[in-house]
């Protein structure tokens, strides 16, 4: 028996958890967060699916709270054995788990100040202490291309992503006796030919089934040069208005590929030498210093310009780590690029600024990045003239910017082309997008090209026949 069920990111976006199981082991690949809106609470509190005490190995793909983020309530509820990632991930990991258990403590506090509200709980997912924990069942040592027996009858190789620092999709070789089935993880598929970090690689053999992701299955990206010019543009606009630029950012990668986009704009004169930069995510900032300790996993022509000044240090670059420093950024009224997490504006320092910067027409807000349904990022784009931040209603007045062409996430033609060079696959299974844009959208484009595919649904048991 070789089955393989999905108990996450299975019709929907976030959550991404995989599991197969074989005769003699059970393997996950991915343990991630429900996010898009305080009402995926419940569903991250909710049981699995499966018994985690069970689970004889975990590979992560990489650290984003939508892959990783429920490692340590899966450790809290049995998990014994090993999670097997690159060095990279590991680090990052260790970071995006910390800082997910201060906020989920933090969230908890206030629930219990303030009395309980819809989606809020008065005890966290887990803890500090639960994160730290299960950073000691990592193991870090996977290096790409290297083929490894995981479990009993499992062999996995780790290929590089091009996502994140450290992002791998993750080829598995199954063996019982009278059967051999190969499954490839996609994971989260790079966007090729970007500055800092490697194009998606290929797995090494052809895969008899490939489980694949589908965020932007219905569309492509914009040229990255076309995207730079566009933010370049944006920001030297709202300069000359005397505004701010507010920049939504995700701490892992795209805020280091946005620092490289202001450098190139300032050696090239588009841009103030001196202009004020605020880099204000004590995650971004660590993320930062772990990505330029990571030469192999970039462009070697990136890596070859970190053994000279870094190449991210602008001059007018401030780190904001302390919390003083950051309030005290919102006395500024104009002139300044500020880069805050999160992303999405679900969580972080980025909802202060929001509220202080939303609602003056001078001002800009950029977004960089994938926004879920039902984040505050999602309801500014979609066109909200007012937004609820701390209790407060705030006008939106700013301008609006949404530049996907520096999506660490492949388009549709990219992810066509990934599929093509995996060969030819007895069937392919959608997941990680949204049902009716990314998934049932690009299902048509493989339908037309004659390709086997599925859309699994939550915990569905799949028989690899």
């Amino acid at each position: 028996m070789m089955q393989l069920s999905c108990h996450g990111a299975a019709k929907q976006v976030t959550g991404s958890c995989h599991l197969l199981r074989t005769d003699s082991a059970s393997v996950l690949v991915d343990c991630g967060l429900f996010q898009g809106g305080r009402e995926l609470a419940e569903e991250n509190a909710a049981e699995f699916g499966f018994d985690p005490a069970g689970v004889d190995v975990l590979l992560l793909t990489h650290a984003h709270l939508d892959h990783c983020g429920r490692i340590p309530l899966l450790v809290k509820r049995g998990f014994k054995g090993r999670i097997v990632c690159t060095a990279a991930t590991r680090e990052l990991a260790r970071l995006v788990l910390a800082d997910a258990a201060g906020l989920q403590e933090e969230e908890a506090r206030r629930a219990q100040r303030h009395g309980r509200r819809h989606g809020e709980s008065e005890q966290p997912l887990y803890t500090l202490a639960d994160a730290f924990h299960a950073m000691d069942y990592f193991d870090g040592s996977v290096e790409y291309g290297l083929r490894l027996e995981v479990a009993p009858g499992v062999h996995a190789t780790f290929v590089d992503a091009g996502h994140i620092l450290g992002s791998a999709s993750i080829l598995l070789e199954l063996e019982q006796p009278g059967a051999s089935r190969t499954v490839f993880f996609s994971g989260d598929i790079g966007n090729p030919g970007r500055p800092l970090l490697r194009d998606p690689q290929r797995p090494p053999l052809h895969p008899d089934y490939v489980v694949m992701e589908t965020t932007y299955g219905d569309r492509d990206h914009r040229d990255w040069n076309a995207s730079y010019e566009e933010l370049v543009q944006a920001v030297s606009d709202t300069l000359a208005r005397g505004g701010n630029v507010i920049v939504p950012t995700f701490a892992l990668e795209r805020a280091q590929e946005l620092l490289y986009v202001l450098a190139r704009a300032i050696e090239q004169h588009r841009l103030p030498r001196h202009l004020p930069v605020f880099l204000d995510s004590p995650m971004a900032i660590s993320a930062t210093e772990i990505f330029l300790r990571y030469p192999a996993c970039l462009r070697p022509d990136f890596a070859a310009r970190l053994r000279g000044a870094d190449p991210l240090r602008l001059p007018g670059l401030r780190m904001s780590r302390e919390t003083s420093e950051s309030m005290a950024i919102n006395t500024i009224r104009g002139g300044a690029v500020i880069m805050a997490g999160s992303g999405m504006c679900s969580g972080g320092r980025v909802r202060h600024h929001l509220r202080h910067n939303l609602d003056n027409q001078s001002n800009s807000v950029v977004f960089v990045g994938f926004a879920a349904q039902g984040t505050l990022a999602r309801r500014i784009i979609d066109g909200a003239r007012k937004v609820r931040l701390f209790d407060e209603e705030v006008e939106v007045r700013a301008r609006i910017h949404t530049i996907n062409g520096f999506s660490a996430h492949a388009g549709r033609s990219e992810l066509l082309a990934w599929l093509k060079a995996c060969g030819p696959t007895r069937r392919v299974f959608l997941v990680h997008g949204d049902l009716d844009t990314g998934m049932r959208v690009f299902a048509q484009h493989l339908e037309q090209q004659g390709i086997a595919h599925q859309i699994p649904g939550d915990g569905e048991p799949i028989l690899l026949r």
